[in-house]
């Protein structure tokens, strides 16, 4: 690996994982691309820079955790983790396929190296709190990262996991919301109109980072498609691990990051690409393979 102050070979790895997003999402016929590719940089920090983990050893005890509470995007995580070298990168071609270990959504009972099936939004930091509190109290030491959609922060089970993690003194676990400003649907424009929502910045108008502070969380703000910033503020979070506050890292990034065609539009939120856009996306991306 490059220097730490080196991205030159993180932003190779982001550009081939923005194709294999896309590639396996069409080979499989459904799935989602706007939300993994507003969270490349965050995962390949996470798995490349950051977490404590062993590929070749899944379930090594003294890992650090992490879970991607926004399950929806597991392609994303699937391509990093087969990057990372968790499984095959050809393993890629069986995504969302019957008996697969990469289900649309993460399944911890098929694929080592997850640590919780996720899908039902809104999960994730409650049991990301408990991984952290257990560590705590059995004096372990890793750290947890859960990794939450900008959209699944209007879950109310999320804000209870807010409410209490610094009452339990968790310096240990870090939130990260990729903040991408677009969800699939947002609030209906006019009365009976259900089709047609306002998709704005679920968020727009709102402080979060003063809000989420008030409960008792530090808070860092960070352009999330950005490896100088994202590497550092989330090595300073895993050296926080043994101090009484939890940390909140809200990503700045751009849904459909990486593309001409898939950047900041709603509908790629689980548009499945044409043989036409995976032309352009390979001439865009520098790809010289024909597939998977």
């Amino acid at each position: 690996m490059s220097t730490e102050t080196d991205y030159k070979e993180l932003e190779t790895l982001a550009r081939r994982a923005r194709w294999l997003v896309l590639s396996t999402v069409a080979k499989s016929g459904a799935g989602h691309v706007g939300g993994p590719m507003s969270a490349t940089e965050l995962l390949i920090s996470l798995y490349f820079r950051v977490m404590a983990i062993r590929p070749e050893e899944p379930h090594w005890p003294g890992r650090d955790r992490f879970i991607l509470s926004k399950g929806h995007s597991a392609i994303g995580q699937y391509t990093v983790m087969a990057l990372r070298g968790f499984f095959p990168v050809e393993e890629l071609q069986t995504f969302d396929k019957g008996h697969s270990r990469l289900q649309g959504h993460p399944d911890v009972t098929k694929l080592p190296g997850l640590e919780t099936s996720t899908g039902s939004l809104g999960q994730g930091l409650s049991v990301g709190l408990g991984f952290a509190l257990g560590a705590r109290l059995s004096g372990q030491r890793f750290h947890t990262y859960v990794m939450l959609g900008d959209g699944e922060l209007q879950e109310g089970m999320v804000w209870e996991a807010l409410h209490i993690a610094p009452r339990y003194n968790l310096g240990n676990l870090t939130a990260i919301v990729d903040w991408n400003g677009l969800q699939q649907f947002g609030w209906p424009v006019a009365p009976g109109d259900e089709h047609s929502g306002d998709r704005r910045d679920p968020w727009a108008g709102v402080n979060l980072a003063m809000a989420i502070g008030a409960l008792g969380w530090r808070i860092l703000e960070v352009d999330g498609n950005d490896f100088s910033q994202v590497i550092p503020a989330l090595e300073e979070c895993k050296r926080w691990t043994q101090t009484r506050q939890p940390t909140m890292v809200l990503a700045h990034t751009t849904k459909g990051k990486g593309l001409s065609f898939t950047v900041g539009k709603y509908e790629w939120h689980s548009k499945v690409a044409n043989a036409q856009e995976l032309e352009q996306a390979k001439r865009e991306l520098g790809i010289a393979e024909a597939s998977v």
